[in-house]
């Protein structure tokens, strides 16, 4: 069972129905405020919880649907919104990493070191080729993203054999419909954190971004191939599981 202690930090797996209406609460102040945040995927689903050492706060959380290979993708949370058969025939381990939020009261960097440390052991440790989710910002005002969407559309398309295409009733089709240069600067400023790991590492997005009024969000699909990862990133990332 996977248990990570870095600094003043602790990642583990959730063991216990607590352990998952905790995470539960954490996501409801994060996404929603006055409605629960829980579905069916959180049944199936290995729950990774990170917590202040002293106190015992829960400061992070995400879960991991393991996904045996591609021909199992439509049984993601991910394929709701996207058309995915383009990774149907991906033949190796997969995992949709999904539900990732940090506490807003915490604004600690290492907090989202630690979580891709859990990640890191967890792929390493299961085979993992691909990490998979949907990659969120806050809001449904696509116009407040325009540099960070054009960046992506320049930078960060996925491969024509994995894109993934439209579903959701909703989208805005960035790829499609932005003609600007992107201020990078900017760009990045508006790019949330998580999706700036993924893009570090090799990480690529769907051409479009899905509006979920639901959750409060834009969302965009977002791939990494485990054996993409630069291997200086990958070192890192090593360094920081154990």
């Amino acid at each position: 069972m996977l248990r990570l202690n870095k600094g003043r930090y602790i990642a583990r797996e959730g063991r216990s129905l607590a352990d998952v209406q905790a995470a539960q609460a954490l996501r409801q102040r994060c996404f929603r405020d006055d409605a629960p945040d829980a579905d069916h995927f959180d049944d199936i689903c290995t729950h990774i919880l990170i917590e202040e050492r002293t106190s015992g706060d829960l400061v992070c959380c995400f879960r991991m649907l393991p996904i045996r290979n591609g021909s199992e993708i439509n049984l993601s949370y991910s394929a709701q919104y996207y058309e995915l058969s383009g990774l149907s025939g991906f033949d190796g381990p997969m995992i949709e990493m999904g539900r990732f939020c940090i506490d807003p009261a915490w604004t600690d960097p290492d907090i989202l070191r630690v979580a891709w440390g859990a990640m890191t052991r967890y792929v390493d440790e299961n085979g993992v080729e691909m990490l998979f989710g949907c990659s969120s910002f806050q809001g449904t005002e696509a116009a407040e993203y325009y540099d960070s969407f054009a960046l992506l559309r320049d930078r960060h398309l996925a491969p024509k054999r994995f894109l993934p295409r439209v579903k959701a009733p909703g989208v805005f089709r960035f790829a499609e419909r932005l003609r600007r240069k992107p201020d990078a600067k900017r760009a990045m400023k508006t790019m949330p954190p998580l999706l700036r790991t993924y893009l570090v590492m090799g990480g690529w997005v769907s051409d479009h971004a899905v509006v979920d009024p639901d959750m409060n969000t834009l969302h965009v699909f977002t791939g990494l191939e485990i054996r993409a990862i630069p291997p200086a990133r990958a070192r890192l990332l090593r360094m920081g599981a154990t």
